[in-house]
């Protein structure tokens, strides 16, 4: 049994060997739709993965009080969309001033400027520096980690100290010979001393989360004086079952703020980090889905090149089909041998398209600065399929083949 079921193994790597032009060609088409499987996949995971780290780092106690909410709805063309104020220095000021709810931490912040060039002595950055105003709870409230030195303290803010806390890269680019604790960097001409340096974070979109400078707000606000600049507010709880009670609350200090009177629809949003993370799933969920739908069409056309080049293959060698039967070759024999070169032409494919289509996920991933992980799921599903677009290309001409009659095949030409 084992010994003709090896025999039929070694007739069907012979009879692909002799058609091999046509395997080829039936083994890339298979390959396109696995790789469009797996690549689109990688890709999609790794794009979850990232902006999935980056806000649940910030822990699912936190929420943030913004302009906008994450998402806006559609309106239609007669309806004037609603445009909120910016949240001020003084709307965050009030807020952080009223706003006393058990067990939290507000945090206040604003981007300086996203162009900054950095000094140390007579080295300089590239004008790519990001500058934060922030107060003491900032790091914590983001999810940041000290590598080296200390973060702010009430202290340090309130006096409006010339302290700095920098990110990684920034450490690495200028002061790269030096320990970065003690050393005097130059912002705008104001000169800060390095009190910390952050844990790497990494990019997100190309944005480089390690080039910034974490100063005062307060001296952040006499270097950047531009008009309307919003300012962002988080809150952090340290107890979990009380983040429902600090939102309700935080809404009802910042209306208070605001001035707004009951019937008034908040002028702002409020967002929760796991809200953002939940949101960010369902998209990648219709990624996910189109994902399957091209590499489904792609998989139907290699199917069906396969079957085509199977029912060629046994119009083509009839003859021998009839020699082997009038040998004694029983029907299921025959049809294993035609069954095995569906199995090992689509399993080929299946394997190139694996192999191609995490090279190009990887590929996406290093040039987008994605988190990539290995596709586990997508790489089954692919080996799944592949094996089953070979039994179902397979089936029909294993059939016609076993079905021929010896005598007729031994006539044919």
């Amino acid at each position: 049994m084992f010994s003709l079921f090896r025999e039929n193994i070694r007739i069907a790597f012979n009879s692909i060997r002799t058609q091999l032009l046509r395997t080829i060609l039936t083994v890339l088409i298979i390959a396109i739709g696995i790789t469009a499987l797996v690549g689109i996949l990688s890709a999609v995971s790794a794009l979850e993965n990232t902006i999935s780290s980056d806000f649940s780092s910030m822990g699912a106690n936190t929420f943030n009080i913004q302009r906008y909410e994450f998402t806006t709805q559609r309106q239609s063309g007669k309806e004037v969309q609603k445009i909120n104020p910016i949240i001020s220095y003084r709307d965050v000021k009030d807020f952080e001033d009223t706003y006393k709810f058990p067990f939290t931490k507000v945090s206040v912040s604003f981007v300086g400027t996203q162009t900054a060039e950095v000094k140390y002595e007579n080295t300089k950055t590239d004008p790519e520096v990001t500058v934060l105003g922030v107060n003491e709870n900032f790091i914590q409230n983001s999810g940041l980690e000290i590598s080296e030195g200390r973060e702010f303290n009430v202290f340090d803010i309130d006096n409006s100290s010339t302290l700095c806390v920098i990110g990684s890269d920034l450490a690495k680019s200028i002061l790269s010979d030096v320990n970065p604790i003690g050393q005097t960097i130059s912002v705008r001409g104001a000169k800060f001393k390095v009190i910390g340096v952050l844990k790497s974070k990494g990019s997100t979109f190309g944005n480089n989360q390690d080039l910034r400078v974490m100063i005062p707000i307060q001296k952040a606000r006499t270097l950047f004086t531009s008009p309307n600049i919003n300012y962002s507010l988080s809150v952090k709880t340290d107890k979990k079952d009380m983040l429902e009670g600090a939102q309700d609350d935080a809404i009802l200090t910042f209306r208070n703020v605001r001035a707004l009177n009951p019937v008034e629809d908040n002028d702002f949003g409020l967002e929760r980090s796991d809200d953002l993370i939940n949101r960010i799933g369902s998209i990648t969920g219709y990624l996910y889905v189109a994902a399957w739908v091209i590499s489904m069409i792609t998989i139907l056309g290699s199917s069906i090149a396969l079957m085509n080049i199977l029912f060629v293959s046994v119009t083509e060698r009839t003859r021998e089909i009839g020699v082997r039967k009038a040998l004694g070759a029983k029907k299921k024999t025959i049809a294993t041998q035609f069954f095995m070169e569906a199995i090992i032409i689509g399993q080929l494919g299946g394997i190139l398209g694996i192999m191609l289509g995490v090279l190009i996920g990887y590929a996406v991933s290093a040039a987008a600065d994605f988190q990539f992980s290995t596709p586990w799921l997508a790489m089954f599903s692919a080996f799944t399929i592949a094996f089953i677009v070979a039994v179902v290309a397979g089936l029909l001409p294993a059939i016609k083949a076993a079905k021929l009659d010896p005598i007729e095949s031994l006539r044919y030409e």
